[in-house]
């Protein structure tokens, strides 16, 4: 079974493309391993922060409340920034799935550390002593909420050991997956390079072709070759193909750019023909030769080129416009009047060609195209000469 080089370049455009998500999502998860170890500390801060509202001396009860003020509302925010750092922990919240207890804990951490707070600035505004009832209750409230905290950071160290587990078994499952595409496709883009050295150098053999389109090209390479190396296909003066090579030639070639318009045209040398031989055989037949040369040098792959009679070629394009194929006929039928012959006979000899120029329409076979070029080439020899003529030009038109 043949392989399609565009189905595997398609399935590795589409893993490059995969690859590339796989890294946008590897870059999310290191940014929520930094916010893992930025949430542990900022609760760790937490914790010396109201282990140091335990600590403040009394000595001096303005330059305390202002520490406390200061750290109460450190308090507060530092709350604030681990529900802002939770909105980036993808895994936590699509598949850990414990926003509801993760949220839960914050607001009971705000409620104990609002509570602490006015536990604290109680204690410092009393003129009681160490022993009061303000220091016990606010012994009370820090162990609950020192208790909180570290309950906080358990979860998040568990919460971080099955992310852990998950990240493994993505990077083991990435790397085996990368693993076997690498080799598959390593395989399969040298197997295509070994068709694209088969074309390269046709002597070469290869009796194994991996894909479709080498395939194709290499079929129709024989083809090509069987009809070129065919005398009875060939015009035996200029080289090219004759009537015969010309319909097996245009055979081979009409399905290789099926989306293109394939134009024909009929050219003819103007005051040159049988009953008009004011040239010797070898002069007449190096103007023939310069012509046929001068046409190959505007062929392109899907084009067929032919000389069809004694004065007469056939040139059958194939262009992505009617615009662009006309274009290129009145380039071959410029370049071939600008031809620079001379003979013993008259000297210097001008060569021009008059031709009648179609469009094949694809229900119509190339029989009835050569009909209606032969018939627009007609009226174009009787109403000028060096001038290609298209159908639109005719009377009837």
């Amino acid at each position: 079974m043949k392989h399609s080089i565009k189905n595997i370049f398609n399935n590795l455009s589409l893993l490059l493309l995969s690859a590339a998500i796989f890294a946008g999502l590897g870059a999310l998860v290191s940014i929520e391993h930094t916010n893992a170890y930025a949430k542990i500390d900022n609760l760790n801060n937490q914790k010396q922060i109201i282990s140091s509202l335990t600590k403040l001396p009394k000595d001096d009860i303005e330059l305390a409340l202002i520490q406390f003020n200061g750290k109460s509302t450190q308090l507060h925010g530092d709350i604030r920034k681990l529900r802002q750092m939770y909105k980036y922990s993808f895994i936590e919240r699509y598949l850990l799935l414990n926003s509801k207890e993760y949220l839960s804990d914050l607001d009971k951490l705000s409620s104990l550390t609002t509570s602490f707070n006015e536990k604290a600035s109680n204690y410092y505004t009393s003129d009681n002593n160490e022993t009061t009832k303000e220091k016990k209750e606010l012994n009370r409230s820090f162990y609950s909420l020192y208790k909180q905290i570290d309950s906080i950071i358990f979860k998040s160290i568990e919460y971080n050991k099955a992310k852990f587990n998950i990240h493994k078994s993505m990077a083991l499952i990435a790397f085996v997956v990368i693993s076997l595409i690498a080799v598959w496709y390593r395989k399969r883009l040298k197997l295509i390079y070994k068709d694209l050295e088969f074309l390269y150098n046709a002597d070469k053999k290869n009796d194994s072709i991996f894909t479709k389109e080498v395939d194709a090209i290499s079929l129709r390479m024989k083809r090509k070759f069987v009809t070129s190396d065919n005398p009875a296909m060939l015009d035996p003066v200029t080289g090219i193909n004759n009537l015969k090579g010309m319909m097996s030639s245009y055979a081979e070639k009409k399905g290789m750019k099926e989306s293109n318009f394939t134009s024909l045209t009929i050219i003819e040398v103007d005051n040159f023909s049988k009953s008009n031989r004011i040239y010797s055989q070898e002069f007449t037949q190096n103007i023939l030769k310069k012509i046929a040369f001068t046409i190959s040098l505007h062929e392109q792959s899907a084009d067929v080129i032919a000389r069809t009679d004694y004065n007469q070629f056939t040139i059958i394009l194939s262009r992505a416009s009617k615009e662009q194929s006309f274009k290129d006929i009145e380039i071959i039928r410029q370049s071939i009047s600008e031809l620079k012959l001379k003979s013993q006979e008259t000297g210097s000899v001008k060569v021009t060609v008059s031709g009648g120029f179609v469009i094949k329409p694809n229900n119509a076979t190339l029989d009835e195209a050569l009909r209606d070029a032969k018939k627009v080439l007609l009226y174009a020899q009787k109403s000028s000469t060096n001038k290609i003529f298209q159908k639109r030009d005719l009377p009837e038109s």
